[in-house]
């Protein structure tokens, strides 16, 4: 009888954790949301529906190649987060929608905003990210219903109808509410007692994203949503939703505006100060770390590595090195690099090969996630991988450098 082995990619999907893929897909609709915002929506053909099931919350990384300040043509990548509930059409094909706000000298950003068009096609990963609900359900049934088909919303309905009604807390700023209202979108439809209350931070209401789709929303659940938009630079009525949100100011809100001492989960998303400062609050009001779901706001930084090659380093022989190994697909590579460079095990990695998985390059996104299989690193930023994750040994290989002689990561596990 022959022995049949498991692919890497096959290993992985019968495990539930999915190998981050890119796939080129259509533009069908580009949508304006505000003056510098705009919705994007790609066209999920029938034969890579799997590919693309996701979890409300969860985002898409997006590639292409623009021309740098010199005019040299450039592969950029940038994460956008989901806005939409997962559905699926009846001929099988599906759709992916983000949202994609223009930054202050955003290059991809910028060009999306001015120039993208439906019959355009990018790169988009397949979906990932841990800004999900967990309620009543483990992180590992989460993962798993990743690889599950969560694009027939039936499904999902049923299932979160089947644990429970909940309370949930969101408080999101600015491009902040694009995982917000799915997640809010479809928790609100699982369970009819469901209650989910939305704090939405913007500078003034001229700026505020899917304020059309909240106003809906609020008109399908009147009683069990509840909106509090606060506006930074414009007046309103009540001054408790006037002004930026501050220490003061929180405090307030979770002690009027909403119901804080009842809350199932929380999700929080937006720029690291909003955050931060929510986390702190909410831990000294005694909710438990693992009732908060964060995820933050990234921007390219000139260290990080971009485009597929990482950026340049020059191995002296020397000089001292660090042997980097890895494992990705059920390949092995190997990279020596400099110790005065003081290079992420990524940026090494893409050194000697194109297709090692990342995003963000931040810290935020959790696309490049390794096992540290032998040897030492030291983290700059983790904003992705969770206590249990960060026990198992897992790292995030975008911000870890090598202390010790020789380092061993895994992609694949």
């Amino acid at each position: 009888m022959p022995v049949v082995r498991q692919t890497a990619a096959e290993s992985a999907l019968a495990s539930g954790r999915r190998r981050p893929s890119f796939h080129t897909l259509t533009v069908t609709e580009v949508r304006r949301l505000t003056e510098d915002a705009i919705e994007v929506t790609f066209d999920v053909p029938k034969q890579l529906a799997g590919q693309f099931d996701y979890l409300p919350g969860q985002y898409v990384a997006l590639r292409t190649t623009l021309p740098d300040e010199t005019g040299e043509p450039h592969e950029i990548r940038r994460s956008y987060s989901i806005c939409a509930e997962p559905r699926t059409f009846p001929d099988g094909s599906s759709e992916i929608r983000v949202a994609v706000k223009q930054d202050l000298g955003g290059l991809f950003s910028t060009w999306a905003n001015a120039e993208l068009k439906a019959g355009d096609t990018l790169d988009v990963m397949s979906p990932m990210g841990a800004f999900v609900s967990k309620h009543g359900r483990d992180g590992k049934a989460v993962e798993q219903n990743v690889m599950n088909s969560m694009n027939h919303p039936e499904e999902l309905a049923g299932e979160a109808a089947s644990q429970g009604a909940g309370t949930f807390v969101a408080i999101a700023a600015g491009s902040g509410i694009t995982p917000v209202i799915a997640i809010a979108r479809t928790l609100l439809a699982a369970n009819p007692e469901t209650r989910f209350d939305l704090i939405y931070a913007n500078k003034a209401a001229m700026d505020v994203m899917f304020l059309e789709e909240l106003a809906d929303l609020k008109d399908r659940y009147p009683q069990r949503l509840a909106i509090h938009h606060v506006l930074s630079r414009e007046q309103r009525i009540a001054p408790l939703l006037s002004g930026r949100i501050d220490a003061g100011k929180l405090q307030q809100l979770l002690g009027t505006a909403i119901h804080a001492d009842d809350v199932d989960e929380w999700f929080l998303c937006g720029p690291f100060e909003l955050v931060q400062l929510c986390r702190d609050t909410l831990a000294e009001r005694g909710v438990k770390p693992e009732h908060v779901r964060f995820e933050l706001f990234t921007s390219g930084k000139p260290d990080r590595p971009e485009g597929h090659a990482g950026r340049p380093v020059v191995v002296d022989e020397s000089q001292e090195t660090y042997k980097i190994t890895f494992k990705l697909d059920g390949l092995q590579g190997e990279v020596a690099s400099p110790t005065h460079a003081r290079e992420s095990i990524l940026n090494a990695a893409l050194r000697v090969r194109a297709d090692v998985p990342f995003a963000c390059a931040g810290g935020v996104c959790g696309t490049c996630r390794a096992k540290l299989v032998t040897g030492t690193v030291t983290m700059d930023e983790n904003y992705a991988l969770e206590q249990d994750e960060l026990d198992k040994g897992y790292v995030l290989t975008c911000q870890s450098h090598p202390t010790s002689k020789e380092v061993t990561v895994d992609f694949d596990v």
